[in-house]
């Protein structure tokens, strides 16, 4: 099954202490940082770039950089986001005019390539070819351009259906996630008509990445955040495991 991996989201640390904050992060349990790149274009913010981003990949040995770029023309930034050290390049369907020529591109630089949707956009805009082909599948459940928005639990469905195409797949939630809303997102499979019992068999629940902003930096405690996020996962995968085995005609389990 994919590993539960907590992602804090950058954007509501202290940019003064950037790398001080990545470190605090990364010491408290997270794999990877999410790392907002907003052009004032395809968003209405702007944040960061690939000067700010290589800086950060100097200043802290080994980060996973989850770079989430929120930009027009997705494909202009490959090169300069790879230059600075990006580990994962996530760029959104509805800004890219050729989504697979595109995730060609940054395998080509050595990252993992992220397909990201926002909340109006169906799942089925990520096609079985898109999705085969990336690494990663985002779905944001707050509009990006800006953090502390309200979750959005209607995206949750897109989760399930994402979940259902392809059960091994990396699928991360973006925006409003926390303590409390992220059960929702971790068993997002396990809300939809439930499909025959052998389907069932250890097949993962819902989102495995969680990215998560002021609910981790704000926080008395980041690290018993990032844990209480990484066992929701850990729990929703695990019920997964213990569904029971489908029977055959004469009542006894078939072993999958």
């Amino acid at each position: 099954m994919p590993e539960a991996i907590i992602s804090p989201s950058v954007l509501a640390s202290d940019f003064g202490q950037l790398t001080a904050e990545c470190t605090r992060m990364l010491k408290g349990g997270a794999q990877w940082l999410h790392m907002d790149v907003m052009d004032g274009h395809f968003v209405p913010n702007i944040t960061m770039g690939a000067p700010v981003l290589k800086c950060v990949h100097k200043g802290v040995p080994g980060i996973f950089m989850d770079v989430h770029m929120m930009v027009s023309n997705p494909e202009r930034w490959v090169d300069d986001i790879a230059d600075a050290g990006g580990a994962l390049y996530c760029f959104h369907i509805e800004a890219a005019s050729d989504p697979i020529s595109l995730i060609h591109a940054i395998h080509k630089r050595n990252m993992k390539a992220g397909v990201a949707i926002s909340p109006d956009t169906p799942s089925s805009a990520i096609t079985d070819d898109i999705g085969a082909l990336a690494d990663m599948l985002l779905v944001m459940t707050v509009y990006p351009g800006r953090g502390g928005q309200k979750f959005l639990e209607r995206c949750v469905p897109k989760v399930a259906e994402l979940r259902a195409r392809f059960p091994e797949k990396d699928i991360e939630v973006d925006g409003g996630l926390n303590p409390k809303t992220v059960h929702v997102c971790a068993e997002a499979a396990a809300q939809r008509a439930p499909p025959p019992a052998s389907l069932l068999l250890a097949m993962p629940q819902g989102s495995n990445v969680i990215v998560a902003g002021t609910a981790i930096y704000g926080a008395d405690d980041p690290p018993a955040v990032i844990q209480t996020l990484k066992d929701a996962v850990n729990t929703a995968q695990a019920k997964a495991q213990q569904q029971p085995k489908e029977k055959n005609g004469n009542g006894v389990e078939n072993g999958h």
